[in-house]
């Protein structure tokens, strides 16, 4: 039987994708089900008064009204990061449904249940607030004034993160013959996935609480539910998913509608259930990045690097959402100075809240920021110093391995300047000046950006699998990682198919289901393969062993005259396949498996831009990437991954950004309308070649492919930009290089 890991398979689920047989939030009903609205917050900032529920309450089809005094048992939403802060990390209240005072645009304020969805929607109109507005501020600098409006009572700042060696950096920026600076905007962006969140809470007073939502951590949120919420043991509470349609990161933490269904759920003894519509989904679902960060490389005579600065102001948001405050402090600490050997780093963070929706993980987490900033500094050096951006890169890239990075990171392997050298020849880069003077004669401008990464990629440590031999021949496998896209039924079985010598389709993927999977960390940090895969290698080792004594009895031989292979036991001329063996004795096997190594992707992009000069349009002309994941277990699945982190990261650069009114606090682009996403016809061709060097942080060699795409686009379709706009003396733009965006940096810099 050939070897499974490394093929290019096609998805197992994405038969029932296909042909319409999936089973997502929407397409299930509990019989007795009921809905809920949620009444929000029209203001960013507003004291609540009065709120009356009369008509509401009276309304057809309706079964209750609820508003934060009927709720006020349940348990605040709780933080899950840990951050080491210099001082105490101010995490201020979070109920389900607010208390006395509103802090931005989709706040739920009250919650109605009613027989029909229509019903509690309509209803849910009724109810009558009064608001005393108040001022609202939506940018995280600004929030920082003295005179800024206070969103708590403590101030707007949650924490201030450090790390680094500040007098070291000190010490090279003194004494360096080049020191560049650049403040860069990290936009907040909209995630959209395609399914809006949503989710059926159930009660039975046999089995306790059941939530089954469209999300993407189904433990963690099982636990933050039972521990903090509800107050009850963790055998309480189940929570569930089916298929997912897509979380990129803003899927995996607790929301206040799981702990109001779930409540409304006992309450009225039947299933409530509940989805946003996408406006909803817009105002209510956690954002992504959302900071500004001030950087500064210090460089010697010949363009090696010597230090590097970031002071960074993180929008929060109204709430710290669970996972907020690690994208702006331990995620981009991994991974700041990207792949290049910078002997001292310091980094100083301040966490600032907004009358904004929250911040959370969004698909990188904290690693595009970093990568950002290092690869925008060095364009800037080699423009304002006079190095060649491409050779600057090569000097300074990291070559010698195992590398330990100024913040701590261990690289243990790399092919960073390999990458280069494939991408240029892989983007025709030596035929970039015809192209080049072909877009000048039709009056266009033509840009060429080179921008590498490097990711931190493992989420939470350490991980649970196990395999079960079902009755019917099939062969379970239950991992605490979770699916919202990314294959894991095909992947996973690839894995144990190869190491158990058995077809990949007699197995059967079990996931998201806290009664099934008591532990599991979930996805998010690209850590399914590693984390997961990781776990599942050392379960099959398990099998296998436990496999081998009972063949040696059925072989009447000695543990030691058996061997494993392709499925069967062996002992000589004789032998017995592995599912004889788990008929005889169970070979069903459980790991919970530590692991906390940190793996690292890395790879180097180009893009490729032409810019009409007149309108400031852009068009992503082409689009090349080099990549290295180590060992690739679907490398046509990997490629997906790859393709879809692109797509969001050229949304951030070109096209995305959340915007709120400074005045009102209103999000301007709250729908499709308003706020853009890529579509087909803004990509081109994604060009991606993956080459690997296996990782010794796991047994099978893996390093995340997730989140890469959105790390490596936006420096370098800015890169690119830039190089068309420099030679008319643009010398910066911010994300998203919108057209309007660089037609006024163009007539800024003097073109008529």
């Amino acid at each position: 039987m050939a070897p499974f890991i490394g093929q290019s398979l096609k998805r197992l689920e994405d038969a029932r994708f296909l042909t319409g047989t999936g089973i997502f939030l929407d397409d299930v009903s509990d019989p007795g089900q009921v809905w809920a609205s949620i009444v929000r917050s029209p203001h960013a900032h507003a004291v609540i008064g009065r709120i009356d529920t009369v008509a509401a309450r009276s309304a057809p089809g309706v079964l209750g009204v609820y508003v934060y005094d009927d709720i006020a048992d349940l348990g605040l939403l709780p933080c899950a990061t840990q951050v080491a802060t210099v001082a105490p990390m101010i995490v201020p209240p979070r109920p389900a449904l607010a208390k006395n005072r509103v802090r931005h645009v989709g706040d739920p304020v009250a919650l109605v249940v009613a027989e029909t969805k229509e019903a509690a929607r309509d209803a849910a109109e009724l109810v009558i607030v009064e608001y005393t507005p108040l001022p609202c501020v939506v940018d995280a600098v600004a929030a920082l004034a003295p005179d800024a409006p206070a969103i708590w009572d403590g101030g707007n700042e949650s924490y201030r993160f450090q790390r680094g060696d500040e007098t070291a950096v000190q010490t090279a920026m003194t004494t360096a013959a080049h020191v560049v600076e650049l403040e860069v905007v990290n936009n907040r962006v909209v995630i959209a996935p395609m399914e809006t969140r949503g989710a059926i809470g159930r009660w039975t007073a046999e089995h306790g609480y059941d939530l089954l939502v469209s999300a993407a951590s189904v433990n963690a949120i099982r636990d933050q539910l039972a521990d903090v919420v509800f107050r009850c043991p963790r055998d309480h509470v189940r929570v569930s998913a089916p298929d997912v349609g897509g979380g990129f990161g803003i899927k995996n933490c607790l929301y206040p509608e799981w702990a109001l269904l779930l409540w409304a759920a006992r309450r009225l003894g039947r299933p409530v259930k509940w989805i946003a519509d996408r406006g909803e989904d817009f105002v209510s679902t956690a954002q992504g990045r959302d900071n500004v960060s001030r950087g500064r490389l210090a460089l010697d005579r010949d363009g090696t690097f010597l230090a590097l600065r970031a002071d960074t102001v993180a929008g929060l948001g109204a709430y710290m959402s669970g996972g907020g405050p690690g994208s702006s402090t331990n995620a981009p600490a991994a991974a700041m100075g990207g792949g290049y050997v910078i002997p001292a780093i310091f980094m100083d963070v301040r966490g600032v809240f907004t009358n904004c929706a929250p911040i959370d993980a969004y698909r990188g987490a904290g690693k595009p920021e970093a990568n950002y900033l290092i690869e925008r500094l060095i364009d800037h050096a080699a423009v304002q110093c006079g190095f060649d951006p491409i050779s600057l890169r090569r000097r300074n890239l990291i070559s010698a391995f195992p590398y330990r990075k100024a913040l701590g990171t261990l690289v243990d392997c790399g092919r960073f300047a390999a990458n280069i050298d494939d991408v240029l020849e892989a983007a025709n880069f030596a035929g970039f000046p015809a192209r080049k003077a072909a877009s000048e004669a039709e009056g266009r401008l033509r840009g060429i950006g080179v921008a590498c990464f490097l990711e931190t990629a493992r989420g939470a440590p350490n991980e649970g699998a196990e395999i079960r031999f079902q009755s019917d021949g099939k062969v379970a496998i239950l991992v605490g990682t979770q699916s919202n896209g990314q294959g894991h039924e095909t992947s996973y079985p690839q894995i144990a198919a190869d190491l158990l010598g058995l077809p990949v389709e007699q197995f059967h993927y079990i996931q998201a289901d806290t009664a099934e999977i008591p532990e599991g960390n979930g996805h998010g940090g690209a850590r399914s393969m590693h984390q997961g895969g990781a776990a599942l290698f050392k379960a099959a080792q398990e099998v296998i062993a436990k496999g081998k004594q009972v063949a040696a009895r059925l072989l009447q031989a000695q543990d030691d005259q058996v061997t494993f292979a392709a499925g069967r036991y062996s002992a000589g001329e004789r032998f017995v396949d592995l599912l004889t063996v788990a008929q005889d004795t169970s070979l069903d096997t459980y790991v919970w498996n530590l692991l906390d190594i940190i793996t690292i992707p890395n790879g180097c992009h180009v893009a490729e831009v032409e810019v009409d000069p007149d309108t400031g349009e852009t068009t992503l002309e082409r689009y090349t990437a080099v990549d290295d994941y180590g060992t690739l277990i679907n490398p046509m699945l990997a490629i997906g991954q790859v393709q879809g982190g692109l797509a969001q990261g050229i949304g951030q650069a070109l096209m995305e950004h959340t915007v709120y009114d400074a005045e009102s606090g209103q999000m301007l682009a709250g729908s499709f309308v308003d706020y853009q996403i890529p579509r087909a016809v803004d990509l081109p061709d994604l060009d991606v070649t993956l080459t690997g060097i296996p990782t010794s942080g796991n047994p099978l060699g893996v390093k995340g492919t997730g989140q890469a795409g959105a790390i490596a686009a936006p420096q370098t379709i800015i890169s690119a930009i830039l190089n068309a706009l420099t030679p008319l003396g643009v010398a910066h733009i911010d994300m998203p290089a919108t057209p309007e965006r660089i037609w006024q940096a163009i007539r800024s810099a003097g073109r008529p």
